[in-house]
């Protein structure tokens, strides 16, 4: 028996474990930073987003915040598609994570414009009021670029003097945002998963302005730190006299647009989404 045999045991055991190891770590680890296995679409970091990228690791983002889209329903509901090898052939290293004290950022690319991610960065409660990130309004010091050439050389990705010399007078807030507005970006994922209207689209609370104080919360809760709580305007436009037919306003609020507001279809639902149209509808009537 082995167990009378120590050191049999012994190194049938190590030779186990690391042939466990080489298959559920090593293998990986390998294949994910294999520029041959990327996405044809998903491009190198350019210096501006390299910069932001080491920013983000500088500060601890990866300790809150996740970059990968799990293959679970809870997952891919929230975050989108789920995460794919190749999408990370360029990450040295890879910034999964484990922890979300923060929400994943494997598909933040794109969702919002770089005018929300800077308000946000400076002042987080002001976007996500119950938010605990801390403030990072700092970032707005100068970047320091005098390693970049050389991490863009290293890394081995491609770039021009004049990407170099446009990094003169950008901030740290600058590289953090072109940063995350890389994550998720280069693959066509979010227009495929934009939620789409179907059936007839009537507002069923037109007449009724009974909905307005639940409505007015709904406007504060999700689209005032964007348009204003006095729908002036901020990161998004004004919305105090939205002269649109209440069908194109309800598509526009569930569906999102490609300039940047995220939809609200999977979140809010279609019932929430009209009364929010009345609220809104009700300011041009004033």
């Amino acid at each position: 028996m082995l167990e009378k045999k120590p050191i049999i045991f012994l190194l049938l055991a190590t030779v186990t474990i690391l042939i466990g190891t080489v298959v559920t770590m090593v293998a990986p680890f390998w294949w994910i930073n294999d520029p041959k296995l990327a996405i044809a679409s998903v491009k190198p970091y350019t210096p501006l987003q390299l910069e932001g990228r080491d920013i983000y690791i500088r500060e601890g983002c990866n300790n809150c915040h996740t970059q990968t889209v799990r293959p679970l329903l809870s997952d891919t509901e929230r975050y989108g598609e789920y995460s794919k090898s190749g999408e990370f052939a360029y990450d040295q290293p890879f910034l999964w994570g484990s922890r979300r004290t923060g929400p994943d950022l494997a598909r933040i690319g794109g969702k919002y414009p770089d005018a929300w991610h800077v308000k946000h960065m400076k002042d987080p409660q002001s976007m996500v009021p119950r938010s605990n990130m801390p403030r990072y309004d700092f970032l707005q010091r100068p970047l320091d670029t005098s390693l970049t050439e050389r991490k863009m050389k290293t890394l081995k990705f491609p770039y021009t003097q004049d990407q170099i010399a446009q990094l003169s007078g950008k901030t740290e807030m600058d590289a953090m945002v072109a940063y995350l507005q890389k994550l998720g970006n280069d693959i066509p994922w979010r227009k495929a998963a934009r939620a789409e209207v179907v059936g007839e689209l009537k507002n069923p609370y037109q007449d009724n302005m009974a909905v307005l104080p639940e409505a007015k919360a709904l406007y504060q809760q999700n689209c005032a730190q964007c348009h204003g709580k006095e729908l002036k305007g901020d990161v998004g436009p004004a919305l105090s006299d939205l002269d649109k037919p209440d069908a194109d306003v309800f598509t526009t609020v569930y569906g999102g647009t490609q300039a940047g507001m995220p939809a609200f279809g999977d979140t809010l639902g279609k019932e929430r989404i009209w009364k929010l149209v009345t609220f809104l509808k009700s300011h041009q009537k004033r």
